[in-house]
């Protein structure tokens, strides 16, 4: 398999429910280094998984409504803890769908999974990663 991996970062606001999360329950802050590596089986005939610039201007388009923004004032947060489990997902879902459509230089059918890695610091970080199709 082949991966090329684009970078960029966070910086956020959020508060969790539950006894679990100890005192992260308070409001507090988090800045996440965000990794999107994108899979495939094979190069293209120019020799590349995907274009790189375009890839990270996707992945900045996807980060940016969350970019200083308190997640427990987005609507379609509401009601759920925004780990960084959970925002691995929607980082994932979000990046999927131009990956999917072809916008990253190369046919989307040709790239075969996705991971997303968030960062928390150098000693904790959480990824989701599945297949494209």
């Amino acid at each position: 398999m082949f991966t090329v991996e684009v970078r960029d970062h966070i910086m956020i606001a959020h508060s969790f429910k539950g006894a679990v999360f100890g005192p992260a329950q308070r409001m507090h802050g988090a800045t996440f280094v965000v990794d999107a590596a994108f899979i495939a089986e094979s190069l293209d005939n120019n020799g590349i998984v995907i274009d790189i610039g375009r890839a990270h201007d996707a992945l900045k388009a996807v980060l940016t409504p969350l970019n200083y923004r308190n997640l427990d004032d987005v609507p379609e947060f509401k009601g759920s803890n925004t780990t960084t489990e959970f925002l691995s997902k929607h980082i994932f879902d979000s990046l999927a769908k131009p990956a999917r459509a072809g916008e990253l230089g190369r046919p989307g059918r040709e790239l075969k999974a996705l991971r997303i890695t968030l960062s928390e610091s150098h000693l904790a970080r959480a990824q989701y990663e599945a297949l494209l199709w």
